[in-house]
């Protein structure tokens, strides 16, 4: 039950995407993948989605699942680009639709935006499971950087989504509408309760002071002994002050307006306007 897994990085948003595959029936899975995005032109590429679909057809592999971790607010995904081009499922966690909502008013999103997922093909609830060819796989709710944030587990790797980093970098942020430090908390320990050989590959990583490469995996052992923010016995106490404090410090991510609303709609676009063109909204004073 150990997948192949190969990493796409994408440095201009810090995201890595994987294509894990089972090398028996050579099925595979794409995860987190990212749709290139000019905030200056509004316009789109698919350089970085394409390198995927080069790594597929050059592996001979066969695509059943696109998953998202969760709606992305520093990418656009690139699953609509990939299904029509590779084929899959596209599938996310079942609380989607609180991010709908919730961002669904924000943006003020058009009557016809449906907030109940069905934009996906599959929604997975907290310990459903699937299969990638003979590699059994299950999903957990990891919520606390948003509401219905998942984990993949796949064999013997387990994609985290934004939970927890590379250990020398910490934890992600819990401060979008819907998140919550104490319940990220919560969700690492069950990220931590599997084996601790249990490989473990983060959506993200900013390069921790010190290090000059960047880095995507680790194991849950090096996670739960060493992880600057969650390691080590870290209570749920020092964990929340911790969080939240460094929370108020931090930015808006670059692309949290453009992405959250395409990501939403599972990586389509709001419906064009008289004269054919998309618009993508910029709320004001409203996030």
């Amino acid at each position: 039950m150990k997948p192949v897994v190969k990493a796409f990085f994408d440095e201009a948003t810090f995201t890595f995407s994987y294509v894990v595959h089972d090398p028996a029936t050579k099925k595979a899975a794409i995860i987190d993948p990212v749709l290139d995005y000019d905030c200056a032109s509004g316009r789109t590429n698919t350089h970085s989605a394409d390198v995927i679909a080069e790594h597929v057809a050059g592996s001979g592999l066969t695509v059943d699942w696109i998953l998202e971790t969760h709606v992305h607010a520093d990418h656009l995904t690139a699953a609509p680009y990939l299904k029509d081009k590779l084929g899959g499922a596209t599938a996310i966690g079942d609380r989607v639709p609180v991010i709908q909502k919730t961002f669904g008013e924000i943006f003020n999103a058009e009557p016809a935006f449906h907030r109940d997922g069905r934009q996906f093909d599959k929604r997975f609830a907290d310990g459903d499971t699937f299969s990638i060819g003979e590699i059994n796989a299950r999903v957990i709710h990891t919520p606390g950087h948003t509401p219905a944030c998942v984990t993949y587990v796949i064999g013997d790797a387990a994609f985290v989504g934004d939970t927890i980093f590379m250990p020398d970098y910490g934890t992600a942020r819990c401060d979008f509408p819907g998140g919550d430090a104490r319940t990220l908390y919560n969700s690492i320990q069950k990220i931590f309760a599997l084996p601790d050989d249990t490989r473990v590959f983060t959506c993200h990583d900013y390069k921790a002071p010190g290090r000059d490469v960047f880095a995507w995996e680790s194991t849950v052992a090096e996670q739960k002994a060493k992880n600057i923010h969650v390691g080590g016995g870290v209570s749920e106490e020092d964990f929340v002050k911790m969080r939240e404090t460094r929370d108020a410090t931090l930015s808006m991510p670059r692309l949290l307006l453009p992405s959250v609303q395409v990501n939403m709609r599972a990586g389509a676009f709001p419906p064009p306007e008289e004269n054919g063109v998309s618009y993508l909204k910029i709320p004001v004073n409203a996030v």
